[in-house]
C-alpha cells in the first residue's frame, strides 16, 4: 500500500534509475549550452556583419569593376601538398588583350575549420605577369587560396577551389 508515510517507494531502482538519467541529459545539454555560449565556431568570421560590410551597391560596383578588368590569372599549383612542407605556386595574369599584369600580388591561405591559421604572403614577380612564391601550409585539412593583384588602382581578386593538404608522412 502506498501512503505519505510509506518511504518504500523512493528507494525503487526505477524510480532512482529515471531520476538519475533525467539528471544526466540535463548535464549534458548544460555543458552543451556553456560550450556553444563561451567557444564560438570560427567557421563564420566573428565580426561577419561589420567586417567589410558595403552596400549592394558597393558590391554592385566592385563586381562590375572585376568584369570592367577582365584580368585572367592561371594558377599552377602542386598535385599533392604536404603540411609543413614548401609548395611552389606559379601564377601568371594577363589583361583582356593578353598582355602580361605586372604589379604587386598577395596570396591569402585561408582555411575554413579554424580562422586563427589563416595567413597571406606576398609573391614576387619573376618576369612580366609571372609571379610565384612558396607556401607551407601549418595544419592539414581543406584550404582555399585568395589571390588579390594591384596594379596602380586596379585590384582584380580571384579565387581557388578547395584542396588537400596531406599529413607529413
Amino acid at each position: 500500500m502506498i501512503s505519505q508515510e510509506n518511504k518504500n517507494g523512493l528507494r525503487n531502482p526505477w524510480l532512482l534509475g529515471m531520476i538519475g538519467l533525467i539528471i544526466l541529459v540535463l548535464g549534458v545539454n548544460g555543458t552543451f549550452i556553456w560550450f556553444a555560449m563561451h567557444n564560438r565556431s570560427t567557421l563564420v568570421d566573428r565580426d561577419y556583419s561589420t567586417k567589410d560590410r558595403k552596400t549592394n551597391s558597393a558590391v554592385m560596383s566592385d563586381l562590375q569593376e572585376q568584369k570592367t578588368l577582365a584580368w585572367k590569372a592561371t594558377i599552377k599549383q602542386p598535385k599533392s601538398i604536404v603540411m609543413d612542407s614548401p609548395a611552389g605556386y606559379e601564377i601568371s595574369v594577363v589583361d583582356r588583350e593578353g598582355a602580361p599584369v605586372n604589379g604587386t600580388m598577395e596570396v591569402e591561405a585561408y582555411r575554413a575549420a579554424d580562422e586563427s591559421k589563416d595567413f597571406s604572403t606576398a609573391f614576387r614577380e619573376v618576369s612580366p605577369g609571372n609571379y610565384q612564391g612558396y607556401i607551407s601550409f601549418p595544419l592539414k585539412g581543406y584550404w582555399e587560396l585568395r589571390i588579390h593583384i594591384k596594379r596602380g588602382k586596379d585590384i582584380f581578386e580571384v579565387g581557388t577551389n578547395k584542396f588537400m593538404v596531406a599529413a607529413a608522412p
